[in-house]
C-alpha cells in the first residue's frame, strides 16, 4: 500500500485477481477495508500503536502482523487478547529478520529486523502464540540482482536452524525493481526462479507458503505526470511539480525519470536538464539530467513516466502546490518491465496526472 495508496489502482489490482495488501499502518487499513471489503490484510509494520493493532484486529478482521521484539509481540498478545485475556488462537506472526541492503538502490536494513544473532529467543516465543508462524525480510528497494534475496534467504536458513521451529510462512518481502534510466535490472523471472530454488532447499513445512509483497514492481507503470515549463534558465527548467510533489524521488535520492516533450515543433537535438519545483525553497531541485530537445522552452509539456510508485504517495501541499487533475489514457508506460521479450506486449491503462 505504501507505494501507491490510490483507490483506483487497488481496485485494478484486485480485478487482476490480487487479494492480500501488506499495509503498514492503521489509516492504510481502514483505506483497504473501505474499497476492497473481501480483501486479506496484512499489518506488516514491525513497530505498531497497541491501539492500531486492536482496531485493526477486531474491526477490521486482520490477522496477520509482522514484529521484530520481544516488546512487539507482547503487545500484539495483549492488544488482540479476547474478553476474559486469553491469547487468541488465529494469529499469522511474521518475525522480520534484519538482511543485507547491498544490492539496492534504496537501503532498508537500518530500522527494522532482528538480527540473526538474536533472533533464535523471539522465533521460539512468537511459535508459542502464533497460529502460524512467519519469517519475513526487505533486501530494500529497487533490488538491481536477485543474488539480493539468494543472500537474503540464506539468513532464513540460518535462523531456522539456530531457532529449531517450524516455519509456516515465508515472506521475502519487496524490492522487486522497476526499470529506469540508468537502472536496466535484470528480468523479474530471474528473481523469482532463484527464489523459488532458495525456498525449496529451506527445512520448513512441507505446507508452507511462500510471499511477497511487491510494491514498486507491481504499480511504477501506472503513473505519469505532465508538467509545464514555466521559466527555463540555461539548462534549468522550473516546472509546476518537484520535491514536495510527485518528484519527491527525483529531488532526494537523485531518482532519474524517463520524460518527453509533448509539445510540437521541438528539435532533434537533446540536451540535459535539471528541474525546478515550483515552491520557494532552494531543495526543491531536481539535478538529474533530464534529456529534453535543446529548443525547449516556457510554455512546453513535459510527461515525466514510471511516477507510480510513490509518486503519488509523496505529495504534500507544500506552499498550497500539490493538486492537479486526473485523467485515464490507454497508452503503454514510457518504461515497462512485462513487454517486449521479457513479457507479451499488450496495452495497459496509464493515469495522468497534470499539472
Amino acid at each position: 500500500m505504501k507505494a501507491n495508496p490510490s483507490p483506483d489502482l487497488l481496485r485494478v489490482l484486485w480485478d487482476s485477481g490480487i487479494t492480500h495488501y501488506d499495509v503498514a499502518s492503521i489509516a492504510e487499513v481502514r483505506l483497504v477495508r473501505s474499497v476492497l471489503p473481501e480483501a486479506v490484510l496484512c499489518f506488516m509494520h514491525p513497530v505498531k500503536t497497541a491501539s492500531a493493532i486492536a482496531e485493526a484486529y477486531r474491526d477490521h478482521g486482520v490477522r496477520t502482523f509482522s514484529l521484530d521484539s520481544q516488546e512487539e509481540l507482547e503487545k500484539i498478545v495483549v492488544a488482540t487478547a479476547d474478553d476474559a485475556g486469553n491469547t487468541v488462537e488465529d494469529l499469522a506472526l511474521c518475525v522480520r529478520l534484519r538482511v543485507s541492503s547491498d544490492y539496492s538502490e534504496l537501503s532498508l536494513a537500518a530500522k527494522f529486523g532482528i538480527d540473526l544473532a538474536d533472533a533464535a529467543p523471539l522465533l521460539q516465543a512468537t511459535r508459542q502464540v502464533a497460529d502460524s508462524l512467519g519469517i519475513c525480510f526487505h533486501v530494500g528497494s529497487q533490488a538491481m540482482t536477485p543474488f539480493a534475496y539468494v543472500q537474503a534467504m540464506e539468513r532464513v536458513r540460518a535462523a531456522i536452524v539456530d531457532a529449531s521451529v517450524t516455519v509456516d510462512i515465508i515472506d521475502v518481502g519487496g524490492g522487486f525493481p522497476s526499470i529506469y534510466p540508468g537502472m536496466e535490472p535484470p528480468p523479474l523471472e530471474d528473481y523469482f526462479s532463484v527464489i523459488h530454488r532458495a525456498a525449496e532447499s529451506l527445512p520448513i513445512s512441507y505446507s508452507s507458503e511462500l510471499w511477497c509483497e511487491p510494491g514498486r514492481a507491481l504499480c511504477a507503470e501506472y503513473n505519469s505526470l505532465v508538467v509545464r515549463v514555466e521559466r527555463r534558465r540555461g539548462n534549468e527548467l522550473y516546472i509546476n511539480d518537484g520535491a514536495y510533489g510527485a518528484l519527491f524521488d527525483a529531488a532526494h535520492l537523485g531518482w532519474r525519470f524517463p520524460v518527453r516533450c509533448l509539445s510540437d515543433g521541438r528539435g532533434e537535438a537533446e540536451e540535459g536538464f535539471a528541474f525546478y519545483g515550483p515552491t520557494c525553497d532552494d531543495a526543491d531541485f531536481m539535478e538529474g539530467p533530464f534529456h529534453l530537445p535543446a529548443d525547449i522552452q516556457a510554455g512546453d509539456f513535459i510527461e515525466i513516466g514510471m511516477l507510480g510508485a510513490y509518486g503519488a504517495a509523496m505529495r504534500t501541499a507544500f506552499n498550497g502546490f500539490g493538486q492537479g487533475e486526473v485523467f485515464s489514457v490507454s497508452d503503454e508506460p514510457m518504461s515497462s518491465l512485462y513487454r517486449g521479450d521479457r513479457a507479451d506486449p499488450r496495452k495497459t491503462d496509464n493515469v495522468v496526472s497534470l499539472r
